[in-house]
């Protein structure tokens, strides 16, 4: 009887250091971070072949291009395909990803969110009516007449952000500008939501009467009508929510009270 030859033993699969390659992950996130901040990498630049950059670091180029991933993911690196990876050229596509995480991590609510927009785009607002260039009245009046002639609720939505940004753009000051945009958009289904309930006709009206406070180098006007109007916007939206929670709970009540949810 012929029997089977016994096959090798096969060495036992030795684990990863996971320690050890998050050390590593670590340490070369702060080399990418170093060599931004000193202008070795320069926004927009094409990095090296990966073969390159792992002698560069000491690293294999598995460890590195987990790296690239996270940097990727993160926004701060875009990798074409047949061309290369390249730092991106402006840091709005960065701050997208960390703040939406902490918005959901943390449970941040919309009455927050709008608090926020409430202690600081009146400022911008003001700010805005002092440093508008002549391109930032264009761009707030194009603003305008796109929220006017929107026939969708996303060409509305499009243009009703736009023109905020517009503001923060114009108040001249990037860390805003860069942040309140994730904070607006972040904001943007609860916006879907007061547009389906409020007269298109209600925040065209609170952009018009901005626009006119900026335009004419009015400062404190400016920063007086956007407290207006993101303060209306946050009352309707809160007693949305009420309405809302008092329908569904009523709802609750009737369903306690049929036959069927007797036991």
């Amino acid at each position: 009887m012929r029997t089977a030859r016994s096959q090798p033993a096969t060495k036992a699969a030795i684990p990863a250091d996971k320690g050890a390659d998050t050390r590593i992950t670590a340490r070369l996130l702060s080399d990418f971070k170093r060599l931004m901040s000193t202008g070795e990498l320069a926004p927009g630049a094409r990095l090296p072949p990966e073969r390159e950059l792992a002698k560069t670091f000491g690293v294999n180029r598995g460890s590195l291009r987990q790296v690239l991933k996270v940097l990727e993911i993160m926004g701060v690196l875009t990798q074409r395909v047949g061309d290369g990876t390249y730092l991106n050229p402006t840091a709005e596509s960065i701050l997208n990803e960390p703040i939406g995480f902490l918005i959901a991590v943390d449970d941040l609510t919309h009455h927050e969110l709008f608090e926020t927009r409430l202690i600081v785009e009146p400022e911008l607002a003001r700010r805005a009516a002092e440093r508008a260039t002549a391109g930032d009245l264009a761009a707030l009046r194009k603003a305008i007449a796109d929220m006017e002639s929107g026939r969708t609720l996303k060409d509305r939505l499009d243009a009703d952000m736009a023109f905020h940004e517009c503001i923060f753009k114009a108040a001249g000051n990037r860390i805003c500008h860069l942040l309140f945009r994730v904070v607006h958009r972040a904001l943007l289904s609860s916006m879907d939501q007061l547009h389906g309930i409020v007269d298109a006709a209600q925040p065209l009206s609170a952009h018009k009467a901005i626009y006119k406070a900026i335009a004419a180098r009015n400062p404190e006007l400016a920063m007086r009508r956007m407290q207006v109007h993101l303060s209306s916007a946050r009352d309707v939206f809160a007693a949305r929510k009420i309405s809302r929670s008092a329908a569904a709970q009523t709802k609750l009540d009737a369903d306690a009270l049929t036959p069927d949810a007797v036991v």
